[in-house]
């Protein structure tokens, strides 16, 4: 009885320390940045605010639905995470309306960044494409880098 009490205080001891701190969680911002995009009339260069944008992404195995927003002036979309040169943009004004594809190309570099978090992917040389042209007229370029979400990296011009 004496070594199964010793046991138990030496196993209710090892849980108490091995449990981690906030390393197990990452919170602050430090994950994989995503791109943001905005928009523009074709008619002016300024940008505006949409009613509607639904966004799917191909990430390698199949679109996926990343949903719909409204009264918009800016959305940030998640790109591909693997080795693949590129990713599959898809926008359309209404659920079920014509869909426009682009394709987003760059390199990317990746930096460790905690055991909770793991590895943060930093996107360069963006080069957009708009392989199918309605309801986006044309694309215009904003910063070529993906570091952070606090600058435009593409505007889709309607």
């Amino acid at each position: 009885m004496k070594y199964f009490k010793f046991f138990i205080l030496t196993c209710l001891l090892g849980m108490l320390f091995s449990c981690g701190g906030d390393d197990d969680i990452c919170e602050s911002g430090e994950g994989t940045p995503r791109m943001r995009v905005s928009f523009k009339k074709l008619d002016s260069d300024k940008t505006t605010t949409i009613d509607s944008l639904y966004v799917a992404v191909d990430y390698g195995s199949g679109k996926v639905q990343l949903g719909g927003l409204g009264q918009i002036d800016s959305r940030l979309i998640p790109l591909r995470v693997d080795e693949s040169p590129y990713t599959d943009v898809y926008f359309r004004f209404t659920n079920k309306g014509a869909e426009s594809k682009v394709r987003v190309s760059y390199t990317t570099k990746s930096t460790y960044v905690s055991p909770g978090c793991g590895i943060k992917k930093y996107y360069e040389n963006l080069k957009s494409e708009l392989i199918t042209p309605n309801p986006v007229q044309k694309l215009e370029d904003g910063l070529n880098q993906i570091e952070n979400e606090d600058k435009t990296n593409l505007y889709l011009v309607f």
